[in-house]
């Protein structure tokens, strides 16, 4: 973890924050609303991503699954093994170097390793959402609650990430206000 904390150190700058803003924007505006277009036509139906429902609800995510057709099983696997790989590493750099701006130098500078631990969880829930597409009709009801208990600590995690930079951003005005008095 140390590697990693100091590796973000380095890099935490304006000059590598605006190009993984402008990457990740790409990612969500662009290939991943594409995906799941593209994943819902091959459905037939608005079934939606598996990645982006919340609660523990296995069922729900076998009766997506079989909602996708051949089709777009395929292809959300297909998603799942590239684009959605690549996501997860865009993501915890550009979160990782936010919280490493905001808490640089700090006792809490180490919470910037976070995001790379959510990065963890979806390659996680990535892992058993290809093995229930693949696995189809096959499922295995272990599988769908390893994915929902994956989904869980990956949405979970975001949500601590996303309230240290809120108080991070907080404590920056904060401490920008106390310097200028």
């Amino acid at each position: 973890m140390t590697r990693l904390i100091n590796l973000l150190k380095r890099i935490a700058s304006w000059k590598t924050l605006l190009p993984l803003l402008a990457l990740y924007f790409f990612f969500n505006g662009y290939l991943l609303n594409n995906a799941e277009k593209r994943m819902n036509e091959l459905a037939g139906s608005e079934v939606g991503v598996i990645d982006l429902t919340f609660g523990f609800n296995p069922q729900k995510t076998l009766d997506m699954v079989a909602a996708y057709g051949d089709e777009g099983r395929a292809y959300y696997a297909r998603t799942e093994l590239t684009t959605d790989i690549a996501y997860p590493v865009i993501y915890a750099f550009l979160f990782g170097i936010i919280l490493m701006l905001l808490y640089k130098n700090t006792r809490l500078e180490k919470i910037s390793a976070l995001p790379f631990l959510t990065m963890l969880f979806d390659f996680a829930e990535n892992a058993t959402i290809v093995t229930l597409l693949n696995s189809h009709p096959n499922v295995s009801g272990m599988v769908a609650n390893l994915c929902e208990v994956f989904k869980l600590l990956k949405w979970g995690s975001i949500m601590i990430m996303l309230l240290l930079i809120l108080g991070g951003l907080i404590s920056l005005i904060f401490r920008r206000k106390a310097a200028k008095a």
